[in-house]
């Protein structure tokens, strides 16, 4: 079984949108692999439109360059990503989206792939508790907490 098939087959049915992109970080990539059904509800692009695109094509001008520049370096650096940016439905409409991206590892310990959760959030009132993370609840209860690390044999064999 591929990382592909793995992943379709334990994205389909989640609420949580999924998210699966090669390793290529340089313009015009990553290349999206797959995109599970809640991402096409939550974006409003057909899984047809996006494969082979980039997620680059959710942002537009009112999405940080900065928060784009960091998910870059935080892939190269530790292979994960984790906060929220901008994006933009196929409509054109604005949301906030938290992301939290990891790298699948190959038996090598290389990033395969990245594989990436996404849920809509809104900002919360008033100050942040303790993080910046604090700042946002999500617009359904479902958690993109993932404790460990995913490899290839992890997700094959666990």
């Amino acid at each position: 079984m591929t990382i592909l098939e793995l992943v379709q087959m334990l994205a389909e049915p989640l609420d949580v949108a999924v998210l699966l992109t090669d390793v290529d970080l340089e313009r015009p990539g990553p290349t999206i692999l797959y995109a599970n059904p809640a991402f096409t509800r939550m974006s409003g692009y057909a899984a047809s439109q996006v494969l082979g695109g980039s997620p680059r094509m959710l942002q537009r001008a009112g999405t940080s360059r900065e928060a784009t520049r960091m998910v870059a370096r935080s892939l190269r650096m530790d292979g994960r990503f984790r906060g929220v940016l901008l994006n933009y439905r196929q409509s054109g409409e604005a949301y906030l989206c938290e992301i939290d991206v990891r790298a699948i590892l190959d038996r090598a310990g290389r990033p395969e792939a990245f594989i990436a959760f996404e849920r809509e959030v809104v900002r919360r009132r008033g100050r942040p508790s303790q993080d910046a993370a604090a700042r946002y609840r999500p617009l359904t209860q479902t958690s993109l907490n993932c404790a460990t690390p995913l490899s290839a044999e992890t997700a094959l064999f666990a």
